[in-house]
This record gives structure tokens, sequence and C-alpha cells, in this order.
């Protein structure tokens, strides 16, 4: 063959349809937060090591290791996964908040929203494990905090600001202190046990905080 020859059957090769790497990884990547996620539900974030989730996603654990530095960090990253798809599938974004004019159906909407993903047991057994695992660990607790809490906290004291802007709220009412009269009993509810989760709760919630909320 000459060289001319060669070079044209070179540029006319068929391109190489090997395994695509990107695509292996996303497969895998998605098989080991199916896994933590999983393991936490069954047999609790104590008893879930790194082995259990690389045996039950099938997957080697150094492929593990060289995405993230322990079980916590796969926890949270599946966890932040886990709201976005659930979200996809309800047609909206992972985090977002009403704004209809209304701040007391809102906030209502949010709260019943809130409870009900507290006690999804796909949700909630992920969300006691990270919750505490943050006690203790304070680089989990920082990136727990700027992922997830934060971020939503902020939707809340963006909300009852536009209401304060509108009239809705005192003028003199530090939106975080308001959000936090919504968020932190129905978070210390869930976590104590104290009494049970339920609509009817929140909705108390939300009108008890109106009330001191609301222009006098």
């Amino acid at each position: 063959m000459s060289t001319d020859s060669a070079a044209q059957h070179t540029a006319v090769r068929p391109p190489d349809r090997g395994p695509n790497a990107a695509r292996r990884s996303e497969r895998s990547r998605r098989a080991i937060y199916e896994a933590a996620l999983a393991l936490v539900s069954e047999v609790g974030y104590q008893r879930t090591t790194i082995e259990g989730i690389a045996a039950r996603a099938g997957v080697g654990k150094q492929t593990i290791y060289r995405w993230w530095p322990a079980k916590a960090d796969v926890l949270l990253e599946a966890f932040l996964d886990l709201g976005e798809q659930a979200a996809e599938a309800a047609g909206g974004e992972s985090w977002s908040f009403p704004d209809t004019g209304d701040l007391a159906a809102d906030l209502t909407f949010v709260m019943r929203a809130t409870v009900d993903e507290l006690l999804d047991p796909k949700f909630e057994a992920p969300w006691r494990a990270l919750a505490a695992e943050s006690v203790a660990n304070d680089r989990l607790r920082e990136e727990f905090a700027a992922k997830l809490l934060e971020p939503q906290f902020q939707l809340y004291v963006d909300r009852i600001g536009s209401a304060q802007d509108n009239g809705q709220v005192r003028a003199d009412v530090d939106p975080r202190i308001a959000a936090e009269l919504l968020v932190a009993p129905l978070a210390q509810r869930w976590l104590q046990h104290t009494a049970p989760l339920s609509h009817a709760y929140a909705d108390a919630l939300v009108d008890h905080a109106l009330r001191g909320l609301a222009p006098r």
C-alpha cells in the first residue's frame, strides 16, 4: 500500500466505539449514591461502611476513595442528589419558595412540604444521619450547612423579607429571626421525637409566627 493510500485509509477509519469512560463513571457514581442511601436506611449510619457501599454498588472501594474522603461525604452528596431528583420529578427546582403575594399561604405550603419530606423514609434516615454526624464532625457540619441548610433557610429569609417590603411584616422584624421562629420548632420536634409532626403542627407554627410578625 502506498503512503497516500495508507493516509486515505486512516482518514476514513470508523471512530473507536469502545466504552465511554464518562458514561461508565456516571453509572458508578449513581450506583454509589443509591447504595449509600439504601444502606443507611437498612442498617443505620454507624454500620454503613465504605466497603459495604462499594460492595452494594458493585465498584472497588478505591473508586469511592478517589471521589470522596469518607462515608459522610458520600452520603451528603447522595442526599443532595436525591433532593435534586425529587425536584426534577415534581417539575421544579431543588430549592424554591413560592411568592404568590399571600405570605401565610406560601409559608404553609412550604412548611407542609417540609413535614412530608422529613417523614418520608427515603429522606428521613439520611437526614438524621447527616444531622447526627455533623454534631461531632466539624468539616461535615460546615459542608452540611453551606450546601443544604443555609440555602434552604435563606429561602425563608428572602420570602419574609419580600413580605416585609410589601407591608405584610413589621419593618422592625429581623427576617432571619422570623424564619427561625418557623424552622427551629419543626426541627426540634423532628430531631427529639417530642411529639408527632403533622400538617396541623406546621399550620399552627405559621399562624403563631405571623401573629407576631404582622404590622400592629
